[in-house]
């Protein structure tokens, strides 16, 4: 890239921040085209943060999915997930607030006055218009929500029908400062291959797993190599905080754990695109998600 196109060329931080559940994550991995963000229907379903790189002709766009910005707080683990999305509004370039079409709440809120602590460009990214029948239902909505709060620009999306995207990318693309790109044309996150079949695995205890019992439940990589073979050889830990939850987890003859390794696997196949072979194990860790020493351990950290 020369001197000339450097200035012409756009490249920055862009934190997607708002309450649990308002689909995130989902965006993201819309944005970049790469499903990098794990996604469930439950809400707190990402823990850290994560990079995600969009590149184009006319910049690079370094998204960060963040964990949604929540009350009640009351475990370590539930604190150290606000605190990495506070951290990320504090690293970036940009902002958005994700919402769910015609819905604003306290949590949302508390995300709007955690943006008002930086003076950094602020847009309103209201998702799941397609779930919408009545669109002109918005309108007041918007202007009541626009009028007790200062957003740069207003955009309507459907992150899960790729909708009002581009719309989204122009509006960052022209609040980004002008500079080189930072990682290479291909690069899609700057996570590592550990990192991502972790959150793999985690994501099918979130799918499969009922009521509470996910948010009991990490995953730890104790061995990733690459046989030669072909074969990525992953071995991994299912860690939990009682007795009983582990026997749910593995399930009657193992049923249950033979089916959260098999969908895990043919996840990571597709994202790194060769082989596995996967060998869970599930162990007791008591208290573990209130425990600093544990969270540093397990990868929470700010």
């Amino acid at each position: 890239m020369n001197e000339h196109e450097a200035q012409d060329f756009r490249c920055g931080m862009v934190a997607l921040v708002g309450r649990p559940n308002v689909g995130k994550s989902t965006l993201l991995n819309a944005l970049i085209g790469f499903r990098l963000s794990i996604v469930s229907p439950k809400p707190q379903t990402t823990r850290h943060r994560i990079l995600g790189i969009a590149n184009s002709e006319d910049g690079q766009i370094l998204y960060v999915d963040t964990p949604g910005l929540h009350r009640g707080a009351r475990k370590a683990m539930n604190r150290s997930l606000n605190r990495a999305a506070r951290a990320a509004i504090a690293e970036v370039d940009v902002a958005i607030q994700v919402i769910e079409a015609g819905r604003w709440t306290d949590e949302d809120e508390a995300v709007r006055a955690a943006l008002a602590e930086r003076s950094l460009p602020a847009l309103l990214a209201i998702n799941k218009i397609d779930k919408l029948r009545d669109k002109e239902a918005l309108l007041p909505f918007v202007a009541e929500l626009t009028e007790r709060h200062r957003f740069d620009e207003v955009f309507y999306v459907s992150a899960l029908k790729r909708k009002g995207l581009q719309d989204l990318e122009r509006g960052i693309l022209a609040r980004l400062p002008e500079r080189a790109p930072v990682f290479g044309p291909d690069d899609v996150t700057d996570r590592s291959e550990r990192f991502l079949a972790a959150e793999m695995v985690r994501e099918q205890l979130m799918l499969r797993l009922d009521q509470e019992l996910p948010y009991a439940t990490t995953v730890e990589i104790e061995r990733f190599a690459d046989r030669e073979d072909g074969l990525a050889e992953i071995h991994a830990v299912i860690w939990v905080e009682r007795d009983s939850q582990k026997a749910i987890v593995i399930g009657a003859r193992g049923e249950q754990l033979k089916a959260v390794g098999a969908a895990a696997r043919r996840s990571i196949e597709r994202v790194f695109g060769r082989r596995v072979f996967l060998k869970l194990w599930v162990k007791v860790r008591t208290g573990w998600g209130d425990d600093e020493n544990a969270l540093k351990r397990f990868g929470y950290t700010d």
